[in-house]
């Protein structure tokens, strides 16, 4: 009973505060002043620490718990690739690193719409290098992300496969955004997060000159195959679940090892309330699971 009136609060809560801001004619350096304080209620696990460093020339976040790292996860933020950032996202690296035992590492990548495509997946895949070159093994190393971010790491795994560089052990999703495009939206009854409107500015901000259909601003174009083993989660209250549902049956026709998680009542990224709603932290242990038993020892 508390954990309904808990969902229904912080559902509330995101319709009333946070869908307001996510609004096309809201200027964006405004919205990521908002953003950053609505952020300030996704709290980190008791005992995680962060720390400030750099990935190549990127800046990052490092994020541990406790004191068994099995290995490195390179974790990109959310925020449809102009708002968002390490800072925003310490709730939810924070249990990654607690489900994972790994450490997290959370570039700031550049984001739009000063630095449009393809500034972000080049940082991403300069980070991810950097990593191989601070001595960690591919096979030590996951990728994963949130809504942009989601996209962001299967569009570097794909870029990564086709230049015919090593590849992460494992792919980790929550709510991605794959079709930038937007034509093929889902219509829920009720979608306390996302709108429309904004989803579609923010797109042409960051894809520029780029055609939104190109397969590394829009991966569900690209070609699925050969890719890491993917863990996907999507709640049924959001407008990218077609995102996610799409993202697993085309990645099951090319023979990925693929698992898709739908949360029915749950919104886009619900996992930010992890340690507080029940069924966010239990799928945020699934996550960490996913990312240990894919990783090397």
């Amino acid at each position: 009973m508390l954990q309904q009136l808990l969902e229904t609060a912080l559902r509330q809560t995101m319709n009333r505060l946070v869908r307001p801001i996510l609004h096309p004619a809201i200027p964006v350096p405004v919205q990521r002043r908002i953003i950053r304080q609505a952020y300030r209620s996704s709290f980190p696990p008791r005992g995680a620490r962060f720390e400030e460093t750099t990935l190549a020339t990127v800046p990052a976040t490092r994020t541990t718990f406790g004191s068994a790292h099995r290995g490195a996860v390179l974790y990109l933020h959310g925020g449809g690739y102009i708002i968002g950032s390490s800072a925003t996202h310490r709730g939810i690296t924070g249990h990654l690193a607690k489900t994972s035992g790994c450490t997290v590492l959370t570039p700031d990548y550049r984001l739009a719409p000063e630095h449009p495509f393809p500034a972000a997946l080049d940082d991403a895949e300069a980070c991810w290098l950097a990593l191989i070159e601070a001595g960690f093994g591919p096979e030590q190393i996951a990728v994963a992300g949130d809504s942009a971010g989601g996209g962001l790491a299967l569009a570097l795994a794909m870029r990564l496969r086709d230049r015919g560089q090593p590849l992460p052990s494992s792919l980790t999703v929550f709510s991605p955004w794959v079709d930038l495009t937007q034509e093929h939206l889902y219509a829920p009854e009720r979608e306390p997060v996302l709108q429309a409107a904004w989803t579609s500015k923010a797109a042409r901000l960051y894809a520029g000159d780029t055609p939104l259909s190109h397969p590394l601003v829009s991966p569900i174009f690209g070609d699925l195959g050969d890719l890491p083993p993917m863990l996907i989660q999507a709640g049924s209250e959001e407008i990218l679940l077609n995102d996610a549902e799409r993202l697993a049956r085309m990645a099951a026709e090319a023979d990925g090892d693929v698992r898709l998680e739908v949360y029915n009542s749950l919104w886009h990224v619900f996992q930010v309330h992890s340690g507080q709603l029940d069924r966010a932290t239990s799928a945020m242990s699934r996550a960490g699971e996913h990312i240990r038993r894919h990783l090397a020892d």
